[in-house]
């Protein structure tokens, strides 16, 4: 008996070869992923029991219950499912097609880009134009950054290495110019800010934050898996992916931009929180190999946790202070980071 199965669609042009184990791993995370939402919506100053969330996600239960798991909780933890997936894919992607393991939204400086969209448009338009547009500012700075890292890493193609430094000399610049225009700004907007430049979900709502990152996040993760044969074919190299017959510029373009706009659409409400695209593809090839027909999801799903169980920690390890979650996701990602530079140095 096979232990893969193909998922091909001749109308929509994609087909995808997906372990069985795969399948049960998936299935495995996502009841975690399901199991750790509720307890983390129960978790706060005031205990609320599994149970009791339960009835009030089916319309039942206590009218304080209620309130708090509704208006307070579960924008937060919905949000961060969103988030950490979008950044875990975007990680994924830009593995993948620049075959380095150490790229990520964060290292290669397109969410620092996604930030200062996101401070621009609050320094420029705070208050009067919709938050809903507020994700596509973070994508056209994130686009903005993508294309200079590309340019200035361009020598008879990209060098992988080269353009995990020069990304990381890009992020440091553009930190600088964000927290300029933060202190230039109005006071009662520095606040605002400064969350997009540490990352923190605290404070999100379902109107204007969950519904606004619902419809990027799933229109993306969904564009983004119907390139996974584009991703395995890039994973081979350029000289084998031509000979197979891929457009491998513009399979490699379309690519780069599905994981800039993931990235930005998550940043856009998350912040810059940063390790999440690092760490999450990693784990994804450990437990499921290289395909990304299988990585994608494994990786969404990892993501998703990692955000869930940082959040958590930052809002009830340091009560009565709730600690933006990105401070706990850079503490475990920098030595992360490192171990892996440290591997790929011996490696080579």
């Amino acid at each position: 008996m096979s232990k893969y199965k193909s998922l091909r669609s001749e109308r929509a042009g994609f087909s995808v070869l997906v372990e069985k184990k795969t399948v049960w791993i998936t299935l495995i995370l996502l009841i975690l992923c399901a199991a750790v939402m509720v307890i983390s919506t129960g978790l706060g100053s005031k205990w609320i029991s599994p149970m009791s969330v339960i009835k009030v996600l089916m319309g039942e239960g206590e009218p304080m219950h209620q309130v708090i798991v509704e208006k307070l909780r579960l924008p937060r933890v919905i949000t961060a499912v969103l988030v950490g997936a979008s950044l875990a894919v975007a990680g994924a992607v830009l593995q993948g097609i620049i075959r380095n393991p150490l790229a990520s939204p964060d290292v290669a400086g397109i969410t620092e880009g996604a930030s200062f969209g996101a401070v621009l448009f609050i320094f420029l338009f705070g208050g009067t134009v919709p938050i809903h547009w507020m994700p596509l500012a973070s994508i056209l700075g994130a686009i903005v950054v993508t294309g200079l890292l590309y340019v200035l890493s361009w020598k008879k193609g990209v060098d992988p290495l080269k353009l995990v430094l020069i990304g990381i000399g890009l992020s440091a610049a553009i930190k600088s110019v964000s927290y300029m225009l933060i202190i230039a700004g109005p006071m009662q907007l520095a606040e605002r800010s400064l969350t997009f430049m540490t990352g923190s979900i605290y404070g999100v709502s379902m109107d204007k934050d969950v519904l606004t990152l619902l419809p990027w996040t799933a229109v993306l993760l969904g564009l983004t898996w119907l390139q996974a044969r584009s991703v395995n074919i890039q994973a081979l190299g350029d000289d084998v992916a031509q000979s197979a017959g891929a457009r491998v510029q513009r399979q490699r373009l379309v690519l780069i931009a599905l994981s800039v706009a993931l990235a930005g659409a998550a940043v856009a409400i998350g912040g810059a929180i940063a390790f999440i695209g690092l760490m999450a593809p990693h784990m994804a090839r450990k437990l499921v190999g290289s395909s990304f027909g299988s990585v994608l999801p494994v990786s969404a799903l990892l993501g998703a946790l990692i955000l869930l169980l940082a959040d958590l920690a930052a809002r009830t390890l340091f009560l009565p202070r709730d600690v933006p979650a990105g401070v706990l996701t850079a503490a475990i990602g920098a030595p992360f980071f490192m171990y892996l530079l440290y591997r790929n140095r011996n490696r080579n």
